[in-house]
């Protein structure tokens, strides 16, 4: 039983019986959904269609590096090579002999697959129904899925692998236009409007949370941990909560630039978000800083952060302005930093974007501060206008994003 495994340095040339479906099983999708190939190989036409596979668990056999990068949302990592064995066979295969690669991984495949059957699967009942999926749908997957079917799962995997899900991410969001109606919660800096959007959704809104899937608030110093997902990832994240979205009905974002820390806005949402009438949150800019001062205490708490991010902005405000903030900074002055930030910086930037794009509100919520009774009260008329005047109305036009 040939036995090819580095898929990406295109090793994977030989045919692999891969065994037929396990006597008296019966189809995952009978009469519907993905057709079988080859055995055990499913073939999606679409994400949505993928992502509603109706399996018990999806295994991504790949190495945890590929797996790190980005994954099908909801699968678990049960790889067969590891990141050194799957560059150990690879440099085997190109520098030595195939052959020799071939039996180094066999031995390690089996070796790997037989210690996920005895400690992380056995659990597993005779009717578990896994579907597997490697880089390309090829050695990988398939000799696992054969395994686990030769024991008696209802195993398949999915034909084209790791390919097939990120070709229909990106017909999805590089291809076309997005079936969604987007409704863009805007507003200056310090508005709440991520809480605002956040208590929406508990109120029953179609929500996606652009910052949420991107793992970052939004602005200079907006990152929310040590490393945003990478850009595929940001990309399965948003396409993921796309498809468990109803067309038929709008979908709250927040505005946003066409970046988002170092994540770029795909191009069907950053078209529809354009499109998309704005609901302005306002708010006075004293209840604008103590908002912030709450909600951004980890980041002003870190002086020599601070320092270090507003440096990068020497060259946009000039020395003088960035002077005036490290000394706010290093006198502790929390509410008179975030405040000058506000007014010297975030401001103007939102200003020139909406001058540069035009284009009014198609509503406006004023409120008198950012305490809970408030945002709970917005999120109230958001939820309003979004099953009243916005229900059934195609985009009016964002005319651009908020800086």
């Amino acid at each position: 039983m040939p036995l090819i495994l580095s898929e990406q340095l295109e090793i994977d040339k030989y045919a692999y019986d891969i065994g037929a479906r396990p006597s008296g099983s019966k189809p995952a999708f009978p009469g519907r959904g993905p057709r079988l190939h080859k055995g055990m190989a499913l073939s999606f036409t679409s994400l949505s269609q993928l992502l509603d596979h109706g399996f018990d668990t999806v295994i991504d056999v790949r190495s945890p590096a590929e797996f790190a990068e980005d994954r099908i949302p909801g699968a678990i990592n049960l790889p067969v090579l590891d990141n050194e064995e799957r560059a150990r066979v690879g440099t085997i295969y190109k520098q030595q002999s195939p052959f020799l690669a071939r039996k180094l991984g066999a031995a390690l495949v089996f070796r790997n697959a037989a210690n996920h059957v005895e400690k992380s699967l056995s659990h597993h009942e005779g009717g578990w129904r896994p579907l597997v999926y490697c880089w390309r749908g090829g050695q990988r997957s398939g000799s696992f899925a054969w395994m686990l079917g030769q024991i008696g799962w209802r195993s398949e995997a999915i034909e084209g692998g790791y390919r097939t899900y990120r070709r229909l991410v990106n017909a999805m969001l590089y291809d076309g236009t997005l079936p969604h109606r987007f409704v863009a919660l805007d507003g200056y800096t310090g508005t709440a409007k991520t809480e605002i959007l956040k208590l929406a959704a508990t109120r029953g809104v179609q929500v996606l949370d652009l910052e949420g899937c991107a793992e970052h608030r939004g602005s200079l110093l907006g990152a929310m941990g040590e490393q945003q997902p990478s850009q595929k990832a940001f990309e399965s994240r948003v396409a993921g909560v796309l498809c468990g979205l109803d067309p038929s009905r709008p979908v709250l974002v927040e505005a946003e630039s066409s970046k988002i820390g170092e994540r770029i806005l795909p191009p069907a949402v950053w078209e529809a978000l354009k499109a998309a009438p704005r609901i302005a949150v306002e708010a006075p800019v004293a209840a604008r800083t103590a908002y912030l001062v709450r909600a951004y205490d980890d980041i002003l708490s870190d002086g020599a952060q601070m320092e270090h991010k507003l440096s990068f902005l020497r060259a946009h405000r000039g020395h003088a302005v960035v002077d005036g903030w490290n000394a706010l900074i290093a006198a502790g002055d929390k509410p008179g930093l975030t405040r000058a930030l506000m007014e010297q910086h975030y401001d103007p930037s939102y200003d020139k974007s909406r001058r540069l794009h035009g284009g009014d509100p198609a509503e406006r919520i004023v409120l008198p501060d950012l305490m809970p009774a408030q945002l709970d009260a917005a999120a109230g008329k958001v939820a309003a206008l979004l099953e009243g005047r916005f229900a059934a109305l195609p985009g009016e036009g964002m005319q651009g994003a908020a800086g």
